[in-house]
């Protein structure tokens, strides 16, 4: 495994996540960048591998940064989004309802104080896209080859492409070109 760079838009959430990965003992080959996923602070073809979870509904224009996660990402590169989506199985998802809306928040406001904040959560849940409709989302960015597989009975999903062959080839072929 090579390095790994972490982004956020945060800066208070990447002082978090840097304290926790070194109480974890990640110490080295972790670089934390300040940036917003609609405008990344990289060159095109940089990373071998992007990954989002649980915070590509929280992106104000998720096309945008659907679109930058292609630019960044090498030829033969993978993208992986994990993120709350749409329960599948009929009767579940009224139940699933319930418990998100009636149980969700006054947990969070018993827990941590905070009605607000888990009322947020499942309302940015509910408003985005289906499992299908996000995966024509990731498709309308450039990529091709897109998975999605379900995860808790679509509790929650992670959607997958690998940058093939199609990148590849326009690759060699703008090389070509540019050499002649």
């Amino acid at each position: 495994v090579g390095p790994v760079l972490w982004c956020d838009i945060n800066g208070s959430m990447l002082d978090v996540g840097e304290a926790r990965a070194e109480t974890l003992g990640y110490r080295s080959g972790v670089t934390w960048v300040e940036g917003d996923a609609q405008a990344l602070p990289f060159p095109d073809n940089s990373f071998d591998c992007y990954t989002i979870a649980f915070g590509i509904r929280n992106v104000v224009r998720v096309e945008e940064a659907l679109a930058e996660a292609y630019r960044v990402l090498k030829p033969g590169g993978r993208f992986l989004c994990l993120e709350f989506s749409k329960v599948t199985t009929p009767g579940l998802d009224s139940l699933y309802d319930f418990y998100s809306f009636q149980v969700i928040p006054p947990m969070g406001k018993v827990i941590a104080g905070d009605w607000d904040s888990y009322q947020y959560l499942v309302e940015s849940i509910r408003q985005f896209p289906d499992q299908e409709s996000f995966a024509k989302m990731i498709r309308g960015a450039g990529f091709r080859f897109v998975e999605y597989e379900n995860l808790s009975f679509g509790v929650a999903a992670i959607h997958s492409e690998l940058i093939l062959l199609d990148s590849l080839l326009q690759e060699i072929c703008a090389s070509l070109r540019d050499n002649g």
